[in-house]
Order: C-alpha cells, then sequence, then structure tokens
C-alpha cells in the first residue's frame, strides 16, 4: 500500500484550449520506427498532452473524466468515497481529489506501482483478489460513493479481440463495484466501441436507476474506447449494500 506526500494534484483548473498550436514535425531518427515517430509526433501536437504538463496532471486521460465529471455530477463534493481501479498513472485520483477536497477519501489500486500522490490511498495490488473489497471498504471505512475504472486489456491489433478483452474487464470491474457501492453510488467502466455488452449492459440497468454511454471530447477521434456511466445504485445483484 503506497500513501504519501510526494506528486500532489495538479496546480490549477481549466479546460483545454481549443486554441490551434504550431505543428511539430518529428524527424524518424536512425533505428526508430516509423510507428514510434508517429506517436511521437501525435503527443507533441496533441494539446491534451499539452495542458496535462502545464497543469500537474499525470497524463491526458485526466480531462477523460473531468468531462466525464462535468456532464454527470459523478464526483461528490464535501466529502465521499471514490475507488479507481487501474489507477496509474494517477490522473483520474489527481481529478478526484480536486473535486472532492481534503474531506474526500480516494482510494486507487492498480497491478502497477503507482507514485504517491498527497491525499490518496493507492494500493499495489490485484482488485480480483478474494479480500480487495473487504481491504478497500477498510481503507474507506466504509462503502464507495462511486467506483471509477479506466482499464483496457493490452491491445492484439484485432479489433473483436481487443473489444472482448476490454468488454471482460468491464465486467470484473462491475462484479467489484456491486461489493462495495452504497446505496444511489456510481459506476464508470471504459468499454470499446459498441458500447457495455448485453450482459452487462442488462445487469447495470437493472441496478442502477440511469446508464448511459458518452465518448468524451478528451478521447480521441481515432480511438474506440468510450464509457458506460450507470447511476442510482439499487442495492447489488443480490440485494447487499
Amino acid at each position: 500500500m503506497a500513501s504519501g506526500k510526494k506528486g500532489g494534484g495538479p496546480k490549477g483548473g481549466g479546460k483545454v484550449s481549443d486554441a490551434r498550436h504550431k505543428a511539430v514535425r518529428v524527424k524518424t531518427a536512425r533505428g526508430r520506427k516509423s510507428s514510434s515517430t508517429r506517436w511521437l509526433q501525435r503527443q507533441l501536437n496533441d494539446p491534451y498532452v499539452q495542458e496535462a504538463k502545464r497543469l500537474g496532471y499525470r497524463g491526458r486521460a485526466a480531462f477523460k473524466l473531468k468531462e466525464i465529471d462535468e456532464k454527470y455530477g459523478l464526483l461528490p463534493t464535501g466529502g465521499g468515497a471514490v475507488v479507481d481501479l487501474g489507477c496509474a498513472p494517477g490522473g483520474w485520483v489527481q481529478v478526484a481529489l480536486e473535486r472532492m477536497g481534503e474531506r474526500g477519501t480516494i482510494v486507487g489500486v492498480d497491478l502497477l506501482e503507482c507514485e504517491p500522490i498527497a491525499g490518496a490511498t493507492l494500493i499495489q495490488a490485484d482488485f480480483m483478489d478474494d479480500d480487495a473489497p473487504a481491504r478497500l471498504k477498510a481503507e474507506m471505512q466504509g462503502p464507495a460513493d462511486v467506483v471509477l475504472s479506466d482499464m483496457a486489456a493490452n491491445t492484439t491489433g484485432h479489433a473483436q479481440t481487443d473489444h472482448l478483452r476490454t468488454q471482460a474487464l468491464a465486467e470484473l470491474a462491475y462484479d467489484f463495484a456491486a461489493e462495495v457501492l452504497k446505496p444511489g453510488g456510481a459506476f464508470v467502466s471504459k468499454v470499446f466501441a459498441g458500447g457495455a455488452g448485453k450482459d452487462l449492459l442488462d445487469l447495470l440497468k437493472r441496478d442502477f436507476d440511469k446508464v448511459a454511454h458518452v465518448k468524451p471530447p478528451a478521447s480521441r477521434k481515432e480511438s474506440p474506447e468510450m464509457y458506460v456511466v450507470a447511476q442510482g445504485f439499487r442495492g447489488g445483484r443480490d440485494g447487499r449494500s
């Protein structure tokens, strides 16, 4: 478990400017693959990447949660508890801290080590471990208001396979969320093009008052990712709360 004072949140808010920047061109260096050159050029010309650096976020993904929260008002203010599954490198944790303030409780869990973020508890573990729900409830001193998941399976290059693997992660994330959410809580998970699969969507529609899909502006247009947003948790598939 990691909780600490290093690597705190961003220094300010603000929206990403739509102003056009002068494009940066990257030459292919000797020994560098052309795909790496294209990735580097995209990063250098991405306004979300530039704004994340300016504000101190740990990556452009922070803006995805900011935009989802602005649309749906998911993150509690003045307190509450949030779990971030697959939290590394920590951008969503930073946004949750920014929104919830000092009275909020944020617990992140990831198989990878995540550099400490002041005000959050970060656990290096597998959220699918049998004892994970009880462990996180103990850290939060109760159930969660929101469970977030920006997890995606490692891509294979085969669109259908990648969709199915990420869909399976979303289903596992909801299995976990159903264990720790309080009534009225919310669940957000990454899915791929086509949205949540029928089995997961049926569960969410049964267990929540409202279910929607969203592709935030910070998601790259060419990316197949989108998010399922479920609000108004009714207490779980077997009546748990």
